[in-house]
């Protein structure tokens, strides 16, 4: 990683916070720091933050909803939204929601996105895990 993508994408601490091979607290840098600021991004709520209500995703508004079509569109738009509003340093190419087959709770965000410094292409795999309905299987 050249200096000036070091100073474009930083780096912030890891999340859930660890301790480096230091001793000092770790910090994600590059592609780790923004698959991690993503995450974030989409895993928390509107109003999770005290101080800062609006950051967030609204992917958490579809949490008790049946997995349908309407539903995963409303996931990948959230998600898209959500990413291009508070992650400056990429271009959100795709957002696509799939259910698992395997496990009929969790819903796939795949995220395909594009560093604005390097145009590099990455992706990256946000597993979503919905409440069922009373009924549902």
């Amino acid at each position: 990683m050249t200096t000036g993508e070091t100073d474009f994408i930083g780096r912030g601490w890891s999340f859930p916070v660890r301790i480096g091979g230091a001793g000092g607290i770790r910090l994600n840098t590059g592609s780790e720091e923004l698959n991690a600021s993503i995450r974030m991004i989409v895993s928390t709520a509107f109003g999770e933050r005290v101080m800062r209500p609006e950051f967030g995703c609204g992917i958490w508004d579809q949490l008790f909803e049946p997995v349908n079509p309407g539903t995963l569109g409303e996931m990948e738009q959230a998600v898209e939204e959500a990413v291009a509003r508070w992650e400056p340093r990429v271009e959100v190419t795709s957002v696509e929601a799939e259910p698992d087959a395997e496990a009929p709770e969790r819903v796939n965000i795949a995220i395909d996105y594009k560093v604005r410094l390097t145009n590099d292409h990455r992706n990256l795999v946000y597993p979503f895990y919905i409440i069922p309905q009373e009924g549902e299987e």
